[in-house]
């Protein structure tokens, strides 16, 4: 019996999306970790992915769409998308030549709840081996590396308006630009026009979620990585937005670095750097260019999150060919991260903060070591050459946190 004036927190529905390859391996791992740390949810199974893709001819059943939208909350593994000719090759037969047409479902996900705000934090765990190390002097050193990546999520080169063979009015319009005169002569079938989409409401909200966490989280910096030099309307519209809202954060500096030359910097000088905000394709340029620094994809997490629907997701891709291997051998901390920042998203920061020192201890400690954490090809030798199985990992964390 609850005593009176006691409330009993309502307990959470998350909907589980496991999707393609590897995502069916790590997932389940993550849940292991969050009902060991004692967070009270309910798990809905949901489809998505290739497979449905192919059966079906949708990749996100509306089932799902229902279920994120009725709980608001979601985890997401992984999934496979291939280009426009080999899925239209994959597509069962009996639906082929009636006007199905791939499309990444993530991306649909994205648009279809206003999933605008990607953050994609590139934070370095001491001990880890895979951490960057530059030469100095004599030596080497190892420069910490603490970056989290707001990456613009819904519009941009993603926004998905792109034509092969851009129908008569399309191209009429886009002729209306001098610059156009240069494929005057190019004919339609040979034409592919991909739309680089920017609104200023999308950039304003996106470079204030970024000046907002730097302030939360101690950052001195928020920097503007774009190409506003050549792609001067889209890129232009973001830098003009990130100075009106620096004014309303006057202890964090404002920079601007061009994506070109600050995937040079990032191996010169990362440590610099704190919060980076860009649009969607260069900001998912930038955070796999840090995650490098980090360990790789093994490491990288991320959130989706809108104004009412949250989904959350590791950045790595199914890796298909390592679905089957018994025991499994991939890297569950990427999915492990991404189920801590869905955590944070709900209140439960503490539960988190638990979780991360656990994995910061077990890898400290370097007694357990997946084998993208020793450098070794994957294959499923690599357990006899010393590789802890992706339970195993999963196994020490847990332990770690009890």
């Amino acid at each position: 019996m609850i005593p009176q004036g006691v409330h009993r927190m309502k307990r959470r529905t998350v909907v589980v999306m496991p999707g393609d390859g590897i995502g069916n391996v790590v997932l389940p791992q993550a849940l292991r970790v969050l009902e060991a740390v004692g967070f009270d949810a309910e798990y809905l199974h949901a489809d998505i992915g290739w497979k449905h893709w192919v059966d079906h001819g949708n990749p996100l059943p509306e089932r799902t769409v229902e279920l994120l939208r009725e709980h608001k909350l979601g985890l997401f593994g992984a999934i496979t998308s291939k280009p426009k000719t080999k899925a239209a090759e994959e597509l069962s037969p009996k639906l082929r030549d009636r006007g199905f047409v791939y499309y990444s479902p993530i991306v649909k996900m994205r648009q279809l709840f206003d999933l605008d705000v990607c953050i994609r934090p590139c934070r370095a765990f001491p001990g880890n081996p895979l951490n960057f190390i530059r030469r100095k002097g004599d030596g080497f050193e190892e420069p910490r590396v603490d970056v989290v990546v707001f990456r613009q999520n819904t519009e941009g080169l993603y926004s998905g308006v792109e034509w092969t063979d851009p129908p008569k009015q399309v191209r009429e319009a886009l002729e209306t630009h001098p610059n156009m005169k240069a494929f005057a002569g190019v004919e339609g079938a040979d034409l592919a026009v991909s739309c680089r989409i920017f609104t200023r409401q999308a950039c304003r909200r996106i470079v204030r979620a970024a000046f907002d966490h730097a302030v939360k989280f101690g950052y001195k910096s928020v920097t503007v990585c774009e190409k506003p030099n050549v792609i001067r309307e889209t890129s232009g519209m973001m830098e003009e937005e990130a100075r009106k809202t620096s004014e309303d954060y006057p202890d964090v500096a404002l920079w601007s670095t061009n994506i070109d030359a600050q995937m040079m910097w990032l191996t010169k000088n990362p440590e610099d750097y704190g919060v980076i905000v860009a649009g969607n394709m260069f900001g998912d340029i930038i955070s796999d260019g840090f995650a490098g620094l980090v360990g790789g994809l093994g490491f990288a997490c991320s959130a989706n999150v809108g104004r009412e629907v949250a989904v959350f997701e590791p950045t790595h891709g199914s890796a298909p060919k390592y679905e089957k291997l018994t025991p499994p051998i991939v890297n569950p901390i990427a999915m492990i991260l991404s189920a801590c920042m869905m955590l944070d998203h709900v209140g439960e920061t503490d539960k988190a903060e638990r979780v991360r020192k656990a994995i910061a201890e077990v890898i400290a400690e370097g007694k357990t070591r997946t084998y993208d954490m020793l450098r070794l090809p994957g294959g499923p030798d690599v357990l006899r050459k010393g590789a802890a199985s992706t339970e195993q990992m999963t196994d020490v964390v847990i332990d770690k946190l009890q």
